[in-house]
């Protein structure tokens, strides 16, 4: 983990698709290697979809971190 900071620089999703919609259900967390070549990975959730995609993404910056959800963009 970062020594810098024990918050987590970014979020970890679970991202299944039915249709045109996507869910993204918010189960983990990462933190950066000292070294930046890497994260650590905290799972709260492991997802049972076999199709889901997980997803690492940064927080907004005006939202609550354990609150962010990315917006989805669908076709």
């Amino acid at each position: 983990m970062s020594k810098s900071s024990n918050r987590p620089s970014h979020r970890v999703y679970a991202v299944t698709k039915n249709g045109k919609q996507s869910y993204w259900r918010a189960i983990g967390a990462a933190w950066p290697h000292g070294d930046g070549e890497g994260f650590n990975l905290k799972l709260d959730f492991l997802p049972l979809d076999p199709g889901a995609d997980i997803v690492i993404r940064k927080p907004k910056a005006d939202v609550d971190p354990a609150e962010a959800v990315p917006e989805i963009e669908t076709a």
